[in-house]
């Protein structure tokens, strides 16, 4: 198309605003009014939407590594040691397991994270750690990490 003046090439937005128009509508479509078939609502109200979808995407990850922390002090309580002492207990045994899967184990595992608590209290009493004083160390582990 040849525009003879410099007004119909301004005038002439042509398919790019259908399609544009169409991007917001598609993302409005299942508001409810005008919110849905008006233009100009429904650009804010997809906006606001938007805005929303990203800032719960950062509170969805903030929750999960809550409930987490949660789950690992009760399961951690539950065996009678604290969550410090059973990650050190951990890493002094060269068992590399985060937060995450800890939790998991917590949860859908109870006897493999009862497992691995005994391990982690039992590395930690032969180490002498200073805050055991009050840790009962099953007498069924025996691991070859543990003999020196």
């Amino acid at each position: 198309m040849v525009f003879l003046s410099l007004n119909l090439l301004a005038r002439a937005r042509g398919p790019d605003e259908f399609w544009r128009k169409r991007k917001i509508f598609k993302l409005a479509a299942h508001y409810i009014g005008r919110r849905r078939n008006c233009y100009s609502i429904a650009i804010r109200s997809v906006q606001r939407a938007l805005t929303y979808c990203t800032q719960g995407r950062k509170l969805k990850k903030e929750d999960m590594k809550e409930l987490r922390e949660q789950r690992l002090e009760a399961a951690t309580n539950e065996h009678g040691i604290n969550f410090t002492i059973l990650k050190e207990g951990l890493t002094r045994c060269n068992i590399l397991l985060n937060r995450k899967s800890l939790a998991d184990l917590a949860i859908w595992e109870p006897r493999t994270f009862k497992a691995i608590t005994d391990i982690a209290c039992a590395r930690i009493k032969q180490d002498n750690f200073k805050t055991t004083m009050n840790i009962q160390v099953s007498k069924s582990i025996i691991v070859r990490g543990l003999i020196k």
